[in-house]
């Protein structure tokens, strides 16, 4: 177990750094305080052979440049706000239209995935450790608030990134933060992930209108193309024609701050499996739509379904839908959540 840091560039005069933890059993992290990111994870497969599991760049520039928000951290408000307008203590505040030009998305035009983070702490005991920290001044992207956010991420021995959300306002606000790592198990770049087996332990999702805003319903997943309750291939209900375009979309997991398995991600080739657990209600299955053949690492190009994504989350547009769980924290109040990749073979 160990953990270094080493120089990545410079951003608007600010060093970034990538910091590299690596456990007992030889899996690596490499993760950035450039939005946050998680830039590798290097995980074995059934015979012991490492991969990258993780899509990302080679270089900070790179990250600066994209738009794929790879491995970042996202908020203040992670996926998408209808009408780019939330209500907090009976003030109606105007956010970016960054999305469709009509609603707000992760956070803005210029989110937590492209601010430079401090490094406040690193961890080289048993179990490596970086936390990062950032704080959001009141009005940035019109969010109301002072919001100092800290995230620790940790690797533990039994192969799984945990990563730790704090953050306190010193105003009401609403604070949705998640991680937009895109995971391919057979190895960044190595195919598509339609062949992944999934299951997600939901019964319910949020039916969206044509510009992924939900309507407010819950429906049940039985009989759907969003059953995943049962393990089935990424590609079963695309091929299908039940769904022919794939996934983009939220699955309800239950009330807040109840620590439980949400999905587990099986590649049959590799054997590698990632079992994600978290405490926050949410979590939106995304299998890489907007991939458009950009160049990753090592060469490769990230086309269409080459990543996919389960981002625990509050449902989006929460602060339009009273009828979910709220987002709103007051001023004083603490957001703090886990969520867990775990990885293993089979």
């Amino acid at each position: 177990m160990s953990i270094s840091k080493s120089e990545f560039g410079f951003f608007r005069g600010y060093k970034c750094w990538l910091v590299t933890l690596t456990n007992s059993r030889g899996a690596v992290a490499r993760l950035t305080n450039f939005g946050g990111a998680v830039v590798g994870l290097e995980v074995p497969d059934r015979n012991g052979v490492n991969a990258d599991v993780v899509l990302g760049y080679d270089t900070l520039q790179e990250y600066v440049d994209g738009n794929s928000s790879h491995g970042a951290l996202v908020g203040r408000y992670a996926n998408r706000i209808g009408g780019a307008k939330i209500n907090v203590s009976g003030r109606e505040y105007r956010l970016s239209a960054n999305d469709n030009k009509v609603n707000h998305l992760h956070g803005g035009f210029f989110g937590y995935n492209k601010r430079v983070w401090t490094v406040d702490a690193m961890d080289g005991g048993d179990e490596p450790s970086v936390t990062f920290g950032y704080v959001s001044p009141d009005g940035e992207e019109n969010y109301p608030g002072t919001l100092k956010i800290s995230v620790k991420y940790t690797l533990t021995n039994s192969n799984a990134l945990v990563i730790d959300y704090t953050a306190v306002s010193d105003a009401d606000t609403v604070i949705n933060l998640t991680n937009h790592s895109y995971f391919n198990l057979k190895g960044a770049g190595n195919g598509d992930i339609k062949d992944h087996v999934v299951q997600i332990n939901a019964s319910q999702y949020t039916p969206v209108d044509e510009l992924l805003i939900p309507t407010g319903k819950l429906a049940f997943v039985t009989g759907t193309a969003f059953d995943f309750k049962t393990p089935k291939p990424v590609r079963q209900d695309m091929d299908n024609g039940k769904l022919p375009n794939g996934y983009d979309h939220n699955f309800i997991l239950g009330d807040p701050g109840v620590m439980r398995t949400a999905a587990e991600v099986c590649e049959p080739e590799t054997g590698r499996v990632m079992t994600v657990k978290t405490d926050k209600p949410a979590i939106q299955f995304y299998i890489g739509i907007g991939l458009d053949g950009e160049n990753g690492k090592n060469g490769k190009k990230y086309n269409k379904y080459a990543g996919l994504c389960l981002e625990s989350q509050f449902s989006p547009d929460t602060p339009n839908k009273p009828q979910f769980p709220t987002c709103v924290y007051k001023a004083g109040q603490t957001y703090r959540f886990t969520t867990v990749y775990e990885f293993s073979v089979r």
